[in-house]
């Protein structure tokens, strides 16, 4: 059973209605006019409206009533009856977002089935609502590295605010993630969270799926922002959106309005919106392909998301949420890594991040034997993975052009490097690892020319720049 709100300015038929739906176990409120609908919507949204067209002595009537609840309150379904309809009363409505058309004298059993049908709507869209805000509840953020704590930190910091939040990072680094935690420690957590990817989006189709459009045949079709409104948009890949559609969003960063495709009302939202890219907008908007002013409106609060090679500390972690959520969903082994393996993951190279890393071990799951630990001659021997060369191969060939004292440095470069990176750049873990002294790694790090500077919270190994020192 639902609550319904009744609009008429019959006082009759108000009522009479209102007992009919009471016996049938309905809650029910009565109003005769805009002012007194809008009052108990605002006291309470009901599940239901049903709206006269026709109301006597009323600022509005009940298609600028109607407009107003599919503009402010879109999940309530509107049941228009009418006295005096015809087909073109029923098609404005209906165009207009009704639910349906009843016309007076109607008959009772007739309006039960609508009631119902529409009240069963309005639980599918709050149990729709539901299920995003439990998606949003399920997004975690893992780690405990440096790179990740500041991260995290900055996240919380503006999640308090209702500010417009501008996330740089690699493909594949957790952005949508990090996006998510901004929603669901939020003031707007229970409303929805929208991914709008610019990248997935035919370039034609953009701001029709973006703002909504209006036709004869299908009425209103409500777009991502109208979707989003009461919580939270997030524009992936922003550098990918069409000039034309910048400037439409720029509009609406300021106006909070806009008008759907095909229509002429003026569409009011309250949204936040959260962007994210992997370019250098600075770059694009160089090239004309970006608009500088869009980029200022959107990169209010700019929060840079670290790749993996920042944050290998937290490696392990992640694999073991990965491989327990695998098993949770598709039912894979639980395996667990050995710790050669755990070693080998976090001094690989990723180019593809997070992403990355989940598929390589679901591959793994998926390939390898139900049990037993997971070992690292199990992970694949790409290029882009792994910077040594074939198993097969005795030395690289790189090496194999070095005298032994160079070869023996350029190791122990690369070694200490990728151990360094591998505890996020915490020499005491290092040194407990590699055995070695801290003062003496210290000393060591310096002849071999190693530094490390700050990158995305963390502190990161680099001795790219030093082949002129040998």
């Amino acid at each position: 059973m639902g609550e319904i709100l009744v609009v008429d300015d019959e006082r009759d038929i108000r009522e009479l209605v209102g007992d009919i739906l009471q016996d049938e176990g309905h809650s029910v409120r009565l109003a005769w006019d805009s002012d007194s609908t809008f009052a108990e919507i605002n006291k309470e949204p009901p599940d239901l409206i049903i709206l006269d067209i026709w109301l006597k002595d009323s600022k509005l009537d009940g298609i600028d009533i109607l407009k107003s609840v599919r503009r402010d309150n879109p999940s309530i379904p509107v049941v228009i009856i009418s006295g005096h309809g015809n087909i073109e009363i029923a098609v404005a409505a209906v165009k207009q977002g009704a639910y349906d058309f009843i016309e007076k004298p109607f008959n009772i059993d007739q309006l039960m089935v609508v009631i119902t049908r529409a009240i069963e709507t309005s639980r599918l869209r709050r149990e729709n609502a539901a299920l995003r805000t439990r998606d949003v509840a399920s997004a975690e953020m893992l780690g405990s590295s440096a790179g990740f704590r500041a991260l995290k930190s900055q996240l919380e910091k503006v999640a308090r605010g209702n500010g417009r939040v501008m996330l740089t990072g690699p493909a594949g680094c957790g952005k949508e993630v990090a996006a998510r935690f901004i929603h669901q420690k939020s003031d707007r957590a229970s409303g929805p969270f929208i991914v709008a990817s610019a990248a997935s989006i035919e370039p034609t189709r953009m701001e029709e799926v973006l703002f909504g459009r209006t036709s004869t045949e299908r009425g209103h079709e409500p777009g991502l922002f109208e979707q989003a409104h009461g919580g939270v948009l997030f524009l992936d890949e922003v550098a990918d959106m069409p000039l034309g559609t910048q400037s439409k969003i720029l509009r609406v960063l300021v106006d909070q309005s806009f008008q759907r495709a095909g229509g002429g009302d003026i569409v009011r939202v309250d949204v936040r919106v959260i962007s994210a890219t992997n370019k250098d907008l600075q770059a694009q908007i160089a090239m004309g392909a970006f608009r500088e002013e869009l980029f200022h409106r959107l990169n209010v609060v700019p929060i840079s998301v670290p790749g993996l090679d920042a944050r290998r500390d937290d490696i392990p972690e992640l694999a073991a949420h990965f491989i327990a959520e695998l098993n949770a969903s598709q039912g894979l082994p639980p395996r667990k890594l050995s710790e050669e393996a755990e070693a080998h993951l976090q001094t690989m190279s990723w180019p593809g991040n997070i992403r990355q890393l989940r598929n390589v071990l679901e591959r793994c799951l998926i390939l390898g034997p139900e049990n037993g630990s997971i070992e690292a001659s199990e992970f694949p021997a790409d290029a882009d993975m792994s910077e040594g060369d074939s198993a097969g191969s005795l030395i690289s060939a790189f090496y194999a052009g070095l005298p032994l004292r160079e070869a023996r440095e350029q190791f122990e470069r690369e070694y200490l490097v990728a151990q360094i990176n591998r505890f996020g750049g915490n020499i005491s873990r290092t040194a407990a690892f590699v055995g070695m002294e801290r003062s003496a790694l210290h000393r060591k790090l310096k002849s071999l020319g190693v530094i490390t500077t700050a990158r995305g919270g963390a502190r990161v190994a680099d001795a790219a720049e030093l082949g002129d020192a040998l």
